[in-house]
């Protein structure tokens, strides 16, 4: 997998936010660019499985939120493998980071990305060879 950039699973659910219009229209953006150059834009399993619980969170009908999650499939998806679970306690230790997002930047790297497009890491900051860049900012 050789992606340009990895979405975390907040910019993904911007994405259906109609309460945050400032942030829909980005994150829209960015899952257009995933849509039109495909294979740069990679997202993970865990990704996939946040966004389908925070879909039903939202009101969003369970079959609603599946085809939703069925259609980014098409995506480059990382799987949960013993390897990215080792890698992800390895990134926890080293940033002081929780699991989840250890996780995400573990399956970032996997991915190949250099960047990982998420509100939820320092803005800039280089996590072994990816860097968080939050596009609302």
């Amino acid at each position: 997998m050789n992606a340009i950039r990895f979405l975390d699973t907040n910019i993904l659910l911007y994405a259906y936010d109609l309460d945050a219009p400032a942030k829909r229209a980005v994150a829209l953006g960015l899952v257009k660019q995933g849509w039109t150059t495909p294979g740069d834009t990679a997202i993970s399993v865990q990704v996939l499985q946040e966004m389908h619980v925070n879909l039903g969170k939202r009101g969003v009908p369970r079959s609603e939120a599946t085809r939703i999650i069925r259609d980014f499939t098409d995506w480059p998806v990382v799987d949960n493998t013993l390897d990215l679970l080792e890698a992800a306690l390895e990134d926890q230790a080293r940033w002081r980071t929780s699991l989840w997002d250890s996780l995400i930047l573990a399956a970032a790297r996997t991915s190949g990305a250099l960047e990982l497009i998420t509100e939820d890491f320092n803005h800039g900051q280089n996590y072994g060879g990816v860097r968080a860049l939050n596009p609302f900012l």
